[in-house]
Parts: structure tokens; sequence; C-alpha cells
């Protein structure tokens, strides 16, 4: 929320009136004030009317600008509080989104799992595969082998015909 002068005035005001300059000054003030009570340099009258009209205006602007200042804080206080609560929102929703992301993954990971045991199963599948063409072709091998015997013996009895 951008400041305007006043308020950048109140607030540089606040921040000083604490500072050891501050002090310093309004020590040299009272003790002005007393000198020329004292020494009669001034009417007493005049004095004590100045010096307490000064000190009022003063008290009165240092409340106003404590006040404007303790306004602005207060709505930067706010919004700052807003800003929590969105982000706790913010928060809540993502949490929300992990929780659906972990289920996914957690889908993902049985549908690995359905996968790896498929995998297993055609491995296997696979293996008895290479078993039963490994013995078709040992059979298929031993009836060839019986064939050409059978053949040489067919062609052994033309011969002897």
């Amino acid at each position: 929320m951008p400041k305007g002068p006043v308020e950048k005035f109140a607030r540089s005001v606040t921040r000083s009136i604490g500072s050891p300059l501050s002090i310093l000054l309004h020590t040299v003030v009272f003790f002005t004030a007393i000198l020329l009570l004292i020494f009669k340099i001034l009417p007493f009258d005049t004095v004590i009317l100045v010096f307490n009209t000064a000190l009022s205006l003063e008290a009165i602007y240092l409340a106003l600008f404590i006040q404007m200042t303790v306004n602005s804080t207060t709505a930067a206080i706010e919004e700052v509080g807003e800003m929590q609560e969105e982000m706790q929102e913010d928060i809540g929703e993502i949490q929300e989104d992990i929780e659906e992301v972990q289920e996914d993954v957690d889908e993902l990971q049985e549908d690995v799992e359905d996968i790896s045991e498929d995998v297993e199963e055609i491995s296997e599948d696979e293996a008895e595969d290479e078993t039963r063409k490994r013995e078709q072709k040992g059979a298929l091998d031993a009836i060839k082998g019986d064939l050409q015997k059978l053949l040489a013996d067919v062609e052994r009895l033309k011969d002897a015909n």
C-alpha cells in the first residue's frame, strides 16, 4: 500500500522521537525555558504561556503522528493476516494435490507390479515354449532319422529285388 507524504512524515517523526538527538533538543528547550524564568529575561506569564502552548501542541501532534503510525501498522498487520489465510488455503490445496499424486503413484506402482507379473508369466511361457520347441525338434530329428533309415531300407529292398 503506497504511503503519501503525510504518512512518511508521521513515520519519520515517530522514529525520531526516541532518538538521542530528540532527547538532547528537548533538554535544551526545557533548560532554556528554565533559564528564562530564573534570570527573568522574559516575564513569567509569557514564558509559561509560550512554553505550555508549545508543549501542548507538540503533545497533540505527536499523538496524531503516533496514531497514524499505529493505524498504518495495523493495516499492514491485517494485510499480513489476510496473506497468511490465503497461504493456509494454498497449503491445504497443495496437500490435497499431494494426496492425489500419492494415489496416482500407488496406482502406477500397482500397474508396474501387474506388468512385472505379466512379464514373469510371459518369461515362464517363453521358457516352456523353448523347452517344447527343443523337445519337438528332438522328436522331429528322431523322426527324420527314422525316415532316412526307412528310405535307406526301402532302397536296399528295391535293389535286392
